[in-house]
């Protein structure tokens, strides 16, 4: 496949392993326990880290929307999208979770969206009554470093793989605030392989099952497009209009001198480097969608 070829083809990215369908099922049987739900998403890709099934199972509980990761993220989008959640009814909070910037608003931005609640539970003679939030979002989106940080210790295994948080976790945040930690859940079929490519170049799918240079080149073509400074910072490798992303693979492979014998550049080699300094944000702050137009 050439390299335009390579950036035109969709990615057509499955992976649901079996152990989502029984979160599912406990997400279901455990919210009518709850007083609201918070939903991590990954804010370099708010919409594609969205499950779009957990619309349908928290229908009508109060929703909070966390944007984690926001310093990797375009600044000027983060602010975007968290105006439209806000018009559409969430609230939203945007933090960092692996600095700690911004968790420390979580308990008030919960006692916020559950004040009506709270007026009731008062006048009932109940202050002070456990409030439940459970945790919802795609494996490796930042949920157990953020539950972390809010419980102020370490109490939910936070590792850099997808899907590593098996089984519920009840995490006391304060005397009248608990949280239920549960596993990163994906949904069975990516209808939009966009979506499949985003949550890819973040990392929330194996890198394993992935064509890590169909993915490099498609987001070196993204780049290309919305952040061509970056990539002259970055890998001293401009972009001219007929350049494919695998055309920007290779300058870029070449002048970090990633040359195989007889001339050929290691396209592999440059495709790892630029997925781990995209994600580890050495490579800037960027956010690979927009949020939609109108209501």
């Amino acid at each position: 496949m050439d390299g335009r070829a390579m950036e035109e083809s969709a990615m057509n990215i499955q992976w649901y392993p079996g152990h989502m369908t029984k979160t599912r099922r406990m997400i279901t049987e455990q919210l009518r326990h709850m007083d609201a739900v918070c939903e991590i998403l990954d804010a370099r890709v708010p919409f594609s880290s969205r499950n779009p099934d957990v619309e349908e199972l928290t229908a009508g509980k109060p929703r909070l929307i966390v944007l984690n990761r926001v310093d990797l993220a375009d600044p000027a989008a983060t602010r975007a999208w968290a105006a439209c959640f806000r018009g559409r009814g969430f609230a939203v909070l945007e933090v960092n979770a692996r600095q700690g910037q911004g968790t420390g608003q979580f308990p008030v931005a919960v006692r916020a969206l559950l004040a009506d609640k709270l007026s009731a539970y008062a006048e009932k003679g109940q202050a002070g009554r456990m409030l439940r939030v459970m945790i919802l979002g795609i494996p490796n989106v930042g949920k157990s470093t953020f539950i972390n940080q809010v419980a102020g210790r370490k109490t939910a295994k936070a590792e850099n793989r997808p899907g590593v948080t098996r089984s519920r976790q009840w995490v006391p945040v304060d005397r009248s605030l608990e949280l239920m930690d549960t596993p990163g859940m994906l949904w069975p079929k990516f209808e939009d392989p966009e979506v499949g490519f985003r949550l890819a170049c973040t990392g929330a799918v194996r890198d394993e099952i992935v064509d890590l240079e169909e993915l490099a080149s498609r987001l070196m073509a993204y780049l290309g497009r919305h952040y061509p400074q970056a990539l002259l910072d970055r890998y001293k490798t401009e972009v001219s209009e007929e350049d494919s992303g695998y055309d920007l693979l290779v300058k870029a492979g070449r002048k970090r001198g990633f040359v195989l014998r007889g001339g050929e550049i290691n396209t592999e080699r440059m495709a790892r480097i630029l997925l781990d300094e995209f994600r580890g944000g050495k490579l800037g702050r960027f956010t690979l969608e927009e949020p939609p137009a109108g209501p």
